[in-house]
């Protein structure tokens, strides 16, 4: 990649699987770190999953999160494998993984192992439930998580069963604090004088998404509240929630503070109610949540959704759809700020994807391919990078090293 790109002379070594953990390499590689990708001969990352129009190993999920990575195929398993692991390590500045935590001592392939070949190496260690605890050997996945880090129970109707939500939340919570985590550590080992050391990074699955739980121990701990499931409504303010209007589109409204509320009164031709002292300031409203929220529910349901929005946005109150995958692909915004982009690929002719994000004005990221066939790089790692030879090279693919 360029060295306009921020990341540029950074190497970086994937050997996890699925999202948690290589989403973060991921991240990083939308920056211009070189990620090579450590994947099982013959099957790959699972997150290869489903074939793509026919064509293995590339289902769609695997063309975006592998995206900018270089493929190489590695037995970790075997011992051959794991001394081309740790001569990769020899140059590597991070490394990320999730397995169940052991594995990779079993291979030694541990901490200590790779640390002693490489100081400066920063290793970042996503699992279910960390590598220490009483839980740390079970096994984790992003349901598992969402449930133990309470963020699951109080989300949905207070007569159903808690509701996931519709994307792995917890898997791209932890690949996004991975990506953050190792930046820490990599000013930290850079900014030092004469140089300093890499440290060990300990994820697990779990701990974003409780951290994204707000003041729920806060309040927990004060009064001994327990969440419960609500709905769309803020316990904190109204009105606030998710209206459905007269041609079927479901849009979102905040309007809170007592500003807001005002606007939305006006907006809405209902001045009288500023004034109505059983709505005027927040807290009579959230009071009268049920008939304030109707009455906001049955004026939405009388007007179409544009009609809704050209009522509400020059008013500037808080107001949204609720998109699907063809409202964001026909909406201005996304467009303009390059939200949804295209990658121009070999087998496929484009791809549609998300874009690069975050924005970063004077170096920003770039998409150079999608995520690669099984193996793409081996000759350019093995052959290039570790200058092994051709003989080398296909003695280990015929004892299945690679």
């Amino acid at each position: 990649m360029s060295a306009a790109l921020p990341l540029a002379g950074i190497r970086v070594l994937d050997i996890g699987q699925l999202i948690a953990g290589p989403f973060g390499a991921t991240m990083l590689g939308d920056f211009g770190a070189e990620v090579i990708k450590v994947e099982q001969p013959g099957v790959g990352d699972a997150l290869r999953g489903t074939p793509v129009d026919g064509k293995a190993n590339r289902s769609a999920n695997w063309m975006v999160e592998g995206r900018n990575k270089k493929s190489i195929t590695l037995n970790l398993r075997v011992e051959a494998g794991q001394a081309i692991l740790k001569e990769l390590v020899r140059d590597a500045d991070v490394l990320f993984e999730n397995f169940t935590p052991g594995t990779l001592e079993r291979w030694n392939l541990g901490w200590e192992d790779l640390h002693a070949i490489n100081p400066k190496l920063i290793m970042v260690r996503v699992s279910g439930y960390g590598q220490v605890g009483p839980y740390s050997k079970r096994a984790g996945y992003d349901r598992i998580a969402l449930g133990f880090s309470g963020y699951m129970y109080p989300t949905g109707f207070p007569d159903r069963f808690p509701v996931r939500p519709a994307f792995p939340t917890a898997d791209y919570n932890t690949g996004a604090f991975g990506a953050m985590a190792a930046m820490f550590a990599l000013y930290q080992r850079d900014a030092q004088p004469d140089g300093g050391e890499g440290q060990m990074i300990d994820l697990a699955l779990y701990e974003p998404t409780f951290r994204i739980t707000a003041s729920m121990m806060t309040n927990h701990a004060k009064t001994g509240e327990v969440r419960e499931r609500i709905g769309n409504r803020n316990p904190t303010f109204s009105p606030a929630g998710t209206f459905e209007t007269k041609d079927g589109r479901y849009v979102q409204i905040a309007a809170g503070g007592d500003k807001v509320w005002a606007r939305l009164a006006e907006a809405i031709g209902r001045p009288e109610l500023i004034e109505d002292e059983r709505y005027a300031r927040s807290r009579a409203r959230i009071e009268r949540a049920d008939e304030l929220e109707q009455l906001l529910a049955d004026w939405i349901a009388k007007h179409d959704y544009a009609e809704v929005e050209e009522r509400l946005v020059p008013a500037n109150v808080p107001f949204g759809g609720i998109y699907t995958a063809a409202d964001i692909a026909a909406d201005p915004h996304y467009e303009a700020r390059d939200n949804v982009i295209t990658v121009a690929d070999d087998d496929e002719g484009e791809i549609t994807m998300p874009g690069i994000f975050p924005k970063l004005a004077a170096t920003p990221g770039r998409v150079d391919h999608a995520g690669p066939p099984l193996g793409q790089h081996n000759a350019e790692i093995y052959g290039g990078l570790l200058k092994k030879s051709d003989a080398e090279l296909a003695k280990l693919a015929e004892d299945g090293v690679i």
